[in-house]
Formats: C-alpha cells, sequence, structure tokens
C-alpha cells in the first residue's frame, strides 16, 4: 500500500448500502396502478395457469397473489375493489370454472379480503419495499406469509367443498396444493415486486444489474436448473440441491437484491422445464416444494451479507468519529503555541502603544501575529479536510523533532509519577509523513506507556522512545515502557476496534493508529513479553540518513 493512500481508503472501503426507513403512509393511487394490477393480475394468472385441479386456480405456483400484496403494501385497503375486480376478470377469461357467476363473486370477494387483510399486516409491520434490514424482520415476513396463506387457503377450500364444487374427501389435497401454489408464489415474487414499486428498491435492484457478476450467475442459474430438470426421468429431482450454489453465490455478492433477481430467474426456468417435459403433478409440487426451500435460504443468506456490510459501514463510521477526536487531541496541542504566541505577541503591542510606539516595532510584532493566525487557520484546515475526506498532508519531518514533539507534553507527567522518561537518538533520518497524524499514533502509545507503568510497581519504573533503522528506506519508532507486557493471546487482538483492556477505554486508540500508520505505508505492531513493546514502521523519505 503507498503511503499516500489516505485514512479514508482504510476506513470506506465497502460497498454502497441505502439507507432504509420505516414503512411509510400508504401513497396516492391513481387509475393507472389500478389498470396495472388488474392486466398484471390477469397475465400472471394465465401464465401460471399449469397443472390446474378440476379447472380451479389450485395450481402448483400462483404469483398473481404476490402482485396484489405488493398493491396492498403501497396503497393500502383502497386496493380491495380493484383487486376482487383483477380476480373475477382472471377467472372469467384464463379459465371456465365450474360455478355459478354468484359463487365466483363470493369467492373473489373472500380472496380480494384474505390478501387485503394480510396486506395490510405487513404494510404496519414491515417496510413497503421489502428491503428487510435484518434476519428477524425476513423470519417474520416468512412466518406471516405461511399463516396469511394458509388462513386464505383452508377459507378457499372449505367454500368450494361446502358448496359442492369439490367433494369433501379431496379437501386436504386441494388445501395443500393452494397453500403451497400461494406460499410458493408470495414468497419467491413478491419481494421483486415490492422492491420495482419502490424508488428505493428499483436503485437498489439496479446497483445489482450493473455488474457483470450478476449477468454470470444469472446464466449459471439457468443453466442448471436446465441440466437438474431438463435430463432424466421426469420423476427424478435428486440433483436439485445443486440448483443451492447460484443461488447461495448470487446471495454472497448481490445481498438480498441479488437473492430476489436470481429467485425470481430459477421460478421462471422450472415452469418453463415443467412445461416442456410435460412432467406430472406430483412432481411439480415437489419441485416447488424445494424450490421455496431454495429462496428461503438464498434470501436469509442475502439479508445476513447485508446487515453484515451494514454493520460493517456503521463500525467504519464509529472509527472515523473516534479518529477524528483523536485528532482533535492532537490539535489542541499544536493549537496551544500559535495561541500563546498571538496571546504574547497582543500583551507586547498593547505595551509598545502605551508607550507611544508607532514604528517598525509595532509593526514588527502585528506581522508576527499574522503569522501566528495563519498558522492556526492551517491546523485548523487540516482538522476539516480530516473530517470531510481523511486526506492526509504530507510534510518532510526530522525523525529526531517527531520523538521529541511527541514525548514533550509527558515531561511534567512523568515528573509527576517518578518515571523515567528517555528519548533515544535518531540521527539525521527523515520522514515524509502527516506530522499531526504521526503525533497521534505516538500520543496513543505513550499514554497507553504510562498508564501501564503507573498502575505496577513504584520501583524502577521508565519509558523509552527510541529509532532504529529497519533496512533499506524504513525506521521503526519505539515506545517501551517497564509496565507488564501482553501475552501471546491478547497481542494478537490489541488491535481489533472495541478490545480494551481498560475498564473506561473504547478501544479504538490503537486501531486508529494501526490505521493512520497504513495509510503512511507503514505498519504498527506490540510485541509480547515482560515488559510493554510498541513499534511503528515508516518509510524513510528518499535521500535520507538512517
Amino acid at each position: 500500500m503507498a503511503y499516500r493512500e489516505t485514512i479514508a481508503d482504510n476506513f470506506n472501503r465497502r460497498d454502497a448500502m441505502e439507507s432504509l426507513t420505516a414503512p411509510l403512509a400508504p401513497g396516492r393511487l391513481r387509475w393507472t396502478h389500478g389498470a396495472l394490477l388488474v392486466v398484471g393480475y390477469v397475465l400472471l394468472d394465465w401464465a401460471s395457469y399449469i397443472h390446474a385441479m378440476h379447472g380451479l386456480n389450485i395450481t402448483p405456483w400462483s404469483p398473481g397473489p404476490a402482485l396484489g400484496l405488493a398493491f396492498v403494501m403501497r396503497f393500502g385497503a383502497r386496493v380491495a375493489p380493484i383487486l376482487f375486480v383483477a380476480i373475477v376478470l382472471a377467472d372469467s377469461v384464463v379459465r371456465d370454472l365450474p360455478t355459478t357467476f354468484p359463487l365466483t363473486l363470493l369467492i373473489a370477494t373472500l380472496l380480494a379480503g384474505g390478501y387485503t387483510a394480510l396486506g395490510e399486516i405487513m404494510r404496519r409491520r414491515f417496510d413497503r419495499s421489502l428491503m428487510f434490514t435484518h434476519h428477524r424482520a425476513l423470519l417474520a415476513w416468512i412466518v406471516l406469509v405461511i399463516a396469511g396463506t394458509l388462513c386464505v387457503s383452508a377459507a378457499f377450500v372449505s367454500v368450494l367443498v361446502v358448496t359442492g364444487v369439490l367433494p369433501g374427501w379431496q379437501w386436504l389435497e386441494a388445501f395443500a396444493r393452494y397453500w403451497i401454489g400461494d406460499a410458493v408464489g408470495v414468497l419467491i415474487t413478491m419481494p421483486l415486486f415490492a422492491m420495482l414499486m419502490d424508488e428505493r428498491g428499483r436503485a437498489f435492484l439496479a446497483s445489482v444489474l450493473h455488474r457483470w457478476e450478476t449477468w454470470l450467475y444469472g446464466v449459471v442459474m439457468l443453466g442448471t436448473v436446465g441440466v437438474t430438470l431438463g435430463l432424466g426421468p421426469d420423476t427424478d429431482v435428486r440433483y436439485f440441491y445443486i440448483v443451492f450454489l447460484p443461488m447461495v453465490w448470487a446471495a454472497l455478492r448481490g445481498g438480498l437484491a441479488g437473492s430476489v433477481l436470481t429467485a425470481t430467474l430459477a421460478q421462471l426456468a422450472i415452469i418453463a422445464a415443467v412445461q416442456l417435459r410435460g412432467f406430472t403433478t406430483v412432481t411439480v409440487f415437489d419441485v416447488q416444494a424445494l424450490a421455496v426451500v431454495l429462496v428461503l435460504v438464498g434470501f436469509l443468506v442475502g439479508v445476513f451479507i447485508d446487515e453484515q456490510r451494514r454493520l460493517g459501514a456503521e463500525l467504519r463510521q464509529s472509527l472515523r468519529l473516534a479518529a477524528a477526536g483523536e485528532m482533535a487531541a492532537a490539535l489542541a496541542h499544536e493549537l496551544n503555541q500559535p495561541l500563546t504566541a498571538m496571546s504574547a505577541y497582543g500583551a507586547a503591542c498593547e505595551d509598545l502603544i502605551s508607550q507611544g510606539e508607532q514604528g517598525e516595532r509595532l509593526l514588527d510584532m502585528v506581522r508576527r501575529m499574522v503569522s501566528e493566525s495563519h498558522r492556526t487557520a492551517d491546523v485548523v484546515t487540516r482538522l476539516r479536510d480530516f473530517f470531510r475526506t481523511g486526506d492526509t498532508r504530507l510534510e518532510r519531518v526530522p525523525v529526531a523533532e517527531l520523538l521529541n514533539s511527541a514525548a514533550e507534553p509527558f515531561a511534567a507527567r512523568a515528573a509527576r509519577s517518578a518515571i523515567e522518561l528517555s528519548v533515544g537518538r535518531a540521527g539525521e533520518a527523515c520522514v515524509l509523513v502527516d506530522r499531526l497524524q504521526i503525533e497521534v499514533v505516538m500520543r496513543n502509545l505513550l499514554v497507553n506507556a504510562f498508564e501501564a507503568v503507573e498502575a505496577g510497581a513504584d520501583q524502577g519504573r521508565w519509558v523509552r522512545v527510541g529509532a532504529e533503522a529497519a533496512g533499506p528506506g524504513r525506521i521503526v519508532l519505539t515506545v517501551e515502557d517497564s509496565g507488564p507486557g501482553p501475552g501471546a493471546a491478547d497481542a494478537a487482538r490489541l488491535f481489533e476496534p472495541f478490545h480494551s483492556s481498560k475498564s473506561s477505554g473504547l478501544g479504538l486508540g490503537l486501531a486508529i493508529s494501526r490505521s493512520i500508520a497504513e495509510a503512511h505505508g507503514g505498519r504498527l505492531w506490540g510485541e509480547a513479553g515482560g515488559n510493554g513493546v510498541f513499534k511503528l514502521l515508516l518509510p524513510l523519505q528518499e535521500g535520507s540518513v538512517s
């Protein structure tokens, strides 16, 4: 890693994640939305009307309710009359039901009411785009879909049995088939419909579709479904587990959006294979049951991946804010000198004016005040730049000066605590670094060293700061103390964020320090042993003498 790389690069390497909000109020329902629901429902019902039981809408896959539920989540219960019309038209256009028209209206009322009630529950509990931010929300949605479709299916089939359309002994078979068809349709296709109807969801899907890898695992999914269901006897689905590979791949790389798109492709490929191969009804339902497991695994993995990325982004933001706090401490030290100088020059100006001085001496004091104000503004600008982008401002700094400036603020503390503070010789070596950021690292190491020594015995207390060559073009800055050193297990975790041996510590100082070191093309590590030893490796400036 080049040492010109910024700290922002260390903190911000992540895939962009959309921020998700709480469920919104129902949107405005236009006539175009109603027309889209009716036409879409009829077309989906026509496309999925395969292996129907007794000519009824009891099929292995029923995506129409998924579209209706997505509209209810978007526009609320006002969709119910339009959904009723869509169901009546689908029954009239797609199939010739062996029922009377009043019974058709009764069934449509039952289904529209059931789907609307289920959609209203979803709208009140989940984000309308179904972009789940936590796996618990996804699991709750799955349970709700299974329970809701179960209730609607039981009521629908019971009406058919009571009215004599179906014999009573077929109730269980009809219920199981209708429930599986509805549940499969909702679980597989509703997330896609919900995302397509939401602006954030469309942007999320578009970001995934823009990656070439998405198209690759989509093609692999189509190929695996074709090979699995296109070869061998039409009752043999034992190799269906191969289809899990592209689904998990899509979830790992594309998160929930990737798994939603791939699940839709898988379902379309399954239906195409079923139609082309002429599978038996029993085999179709077996395949659909496996497809549900496939999709649920993909969705769960996708949500876990999205959740991990979101938490990682939040952690990096926390590290960035903590780093800003560390930088503020360094800036306070840097600002102290110019502000003190400005105060002294201002007092000198008052004395000169009181003495009647209006010549060169007064102008010299004013120039010095202006110079110090420019220095102060430069320090503040560096803080602003760090907050915005994490940029480093490199300058040539002698190593000896760096060691002395880092140790100087601790001289008084060393005297109060009877600690021997020594700074080793560094020769004429120079490094090209951001002085403020490297001082943050050294200050963190010295604070830890002093705290470790102060917590130990009263005798033989010391802290040493030094430098030594580490091969061509590199130098190691060392902070060593007489306090107890970390064990082998602790040394491996010292630089993990939020890992701290101090009850009042956040555990971010060393993590931030390591990021700063890496941004400069260096490395920071601690050595396990009887006393504390931390080393900071930095590249020397070209032409510098070690």
